[in-house]
């Protein structure tokens, strides 16, 4: 091993995941704003839900920047008199409790049937990616369209519809890596001495695959987000009184010669959101990559 190689193995065994995320401003910035939404997410429809729904006749269509009835009002009011500001906060509960829940079911499903296609063997394996090129064969928006039309548009179904819609993404992709990692030499002394396939693909493939499936939720998490949105515009996605940044875009629009505010915030706020997670995803491929994780493990100078 050469000089250094050596000091670009002790970089990497000291410098810990936040340095990495504080060297690299933009996926700082992502981070701090997921934060604020989880924060949101855990607390805001406790400490705003009565405000989100409280009717204001007086303050209806109110432009931002108005405090004249209270700072909640600085995003302005809708059309019924309400916090543009408390209702964004409450939606984003159902926002990403449907994001978040849907690609977590999606990968752990997927990334289940991808592993069980690429190592136990071909008969079962062509039948899992048969099942995949079925629901590759329905556009995905097209096909939550349908599944929501004939069934009740609830927080549930529309769950389960998005989940469905990515799960052949990580079953491709896992079972790619596990037909290329099963030939690895550390397979095949887990084989060698014994191991079974059950505890191969927990101990030796799991670990190796993870990373990769992480990296793709946070592109998902973006995808069903904006997914979520436009089923929720179309009007068949969550249904008033439950609120989410998608239909607040939706009953805004009706409004938007007059109160543009009511559709550009939660629209904006779905903007900042897919972005965050698609400047976090490609952090989080440089970090989990070693050809490219010296970026940001390079020591820096006086004049940087």
């Amino acid at each position: 091993m050469t000089t250094a190689e050596q000091e670009a193995l002790i970089i990497r065994r000291k410098t810990p995941w936040w340095s990495l995320l504080a060297r690299d401003k933009f996926a700082l910035a992502a981070a701090l704003w997921l934060t604020l939404m989880f924060a949101c997410f855990l607390l805001g429809p406790e400490l705003f839900g009565k405000a989100a729904t409280t009717l204001n006749l007086r303050a209806r269509n109110l432009p931002p920047g108005s405090t004249e009835h209270g700072w909640l009002m600085f995003l302005g009011g809708d059309a019924l008199g309400r916090s543009m500001l408390a209702r964004l906060v409450v939606a984003s509960r159902n926002t990403l409790t449907i994001a978040l829940t849907a690609v977590f079911f999606a990968m752990i499903a997927g990334g289940f049937l991808g592993m069980i296609a690429g190592y136990v063997g071909r008969g079962i394996g062509h039948v899992i990616m048969r099942f995949a090129d079925v629901l590759q064969s329905f556009p995905s928006l097209l096909l939550a369209v349908v599944v929501l039309y004939v069934l009740e548009p609830s927080v549930t179904n529309l769950i389960i519809v998005l989940a469905i819609t990515r799960l052949p993404i990580y079953l491709r992709v896992t079972r790619a890596e596990v037909l290329e990692i099963r030939e690895r030499v550390f397979v095949d002394a887990a084989n060698a001495l014994g191991g079974s396939r059950y505890h191969i693909l927990r101990r030796h493939i799991t670990p190796v695959v993870a990373p990769t499936l992480l990296t793709i939720l946070t592109v998902d998490f973006s995808i069903i987000m904006l997914a979520e949105s436009s089923l929720s515009f179309l009007g068949i996605g969550i249904q008033p009184p439950e609120i989410t940044w998608g239909l607040m875009v939706a009953q805004g629009r009706n409004y938007l010669s007059q109160a543009w505010w009511l559709a550009f915030f939660p629209g904006l706020a779905i903007m900042l959101a897919t972005l965050s997670g698609n400047i976090l995803s490609n952090w989080l491929r440089v970090v989990s990559d070693p050809e490219q994780r010296w970026r940001l493990e390079k020591p820096r100078t006086g004049d940087e």
